[in-house]
């Protein structure tokens, strides 16, 4: 119900519209009415369209912009997030780049299957498949958080295929302990969302700058972590299980010139690993921002986009 005081400031006119819209957003379908309009809005403005596609017996969903004769980036997500998180920050790539961001099986509006594998190793090849299908021989590439430990891996194993390596507080090392890693060893997940209130919590965590998502975007947001819990219960499970390779080994292989950046106010994986990422990699450095948490690229995507464009100096 709304609240009293409220109703009294948004008297007259435009204030009955304004209550007008938040009794239609109460209900399902105007909200989720609503955050089809607003995302539609978000993709014209980065110049993306989004496509699916049918990747052997994969569905598999993207996002596309820019040119095809200029430069290809592949933009790989983390863990329960999904190909949107890249949007604000490709807006700031679509006018020198060709952009393909994907949702990995599991997440977004691929696939979603228990019976698939989730692990590293697994999803690298999902990955590659997805790519030959798509035509693509050679591109720049980069992940955040569980996408970054995939972009590395997979660097690694397509050394001639990758031609930059953008990795935004990747996962793979833990060597310095995190807020998440001492509630997981207490037993507790907050990257499993069971309600809505759990989303809002997550947000908070795994943020410094929370960028604005208007509401009842962000219900739609909640709606669909909560609709996610057995897939992503699946995902963490297989990430946990390990892996068929020494993940600091496969660091040692990549040959692609590399650019580690890292929110120091990150609360899922310390800062302090991108030391371990920058030693490993080959010629590697990274840039550390102070007010930013896990999701450079979303908290500040400018920021992030220009910093990336300054290290590929083509762009």
């Amino acid at each position: 119900m709304m609240n009293t005081r409220l109703k009294m400031r948004i008297a007259g006119p435009a204030g009955l519209v304004f209550v007008l819209v938040l009794t239609l957003a109460g209900c399902s379908g105007i909200r989720h009415g609503l955050y089809d309009v607003a995302m539609g809005h978000e993709l014209k403005k980065a110049g993306l369209s989004e496509k699916m596609i049918m990747v052997g017996e994969m569905p598999i969903s993207l996002l596309e912009g820019g040119g095809a004769d200029k430069p290809t980036i592949v933009l790989i997500h983390g863990f329960a997030a999904n190909k949107e998180n890249w949007v604000r920050f490709a807006r700031y790539l679509t006018d020198a780049c060709h952009v393909v961001a994907i949702d990995l099986p599991g997440h977004g509006k691929s696939v979603k299957d228990n019976g698939l594998s989730y692990r590293i190793d697994a999803q690298v090849q999902y990955v590659h498949e997805i790519l030959l299908y798509l035509g693509l021989d050679q591109f720049h590439l980069a992940g955040n958080s569980m996408g970054g430990a995939i972009a590395c891996v997979y660097a690694a194993a397509y050394p001639d295929r990758v031609q930059s390596l953008l990795l935004l507080a990747p996962g793979g090392v833990r060597q310095y302990e995190s807020q998440l890693d001492r509630l997981l060893a207490a037993g507790k997940n907050p990257m499993i969302i069971e309600k809505p209130d759990d989303f809002y919590a997550l947000m908070d965590f795994a943020m410094e700058k929370k960028p604005y998502i208007p509401w009842p975007i962000a219900g739609v947001l909640a709606e669909k972590a909560v609709a996610n819990k057995a897939v992503n219960e699946k995902i963490f499970a297989d990430l946990r299980a390990g892996h068929p390779f020494v993940f600091t080994e496969e660091l040692e292989k990549i040959r692609a010139r590399t650019l580690i950046v890292w929110g120091a106010q990150d609360r899922l994986i310390s800062a302090e690993n991108a030391s371990v990422f920058e030693r490993l990699i080959p010629g590697s450095r990274k840039i550390i921002l102070d007010d930013v948490g896990h999701a450079p690229m979303f908290e500040e995507p400018e920021r992030t986009a220009l910093l990336y464009r300054e290290f590929m100096e083509v762009f």
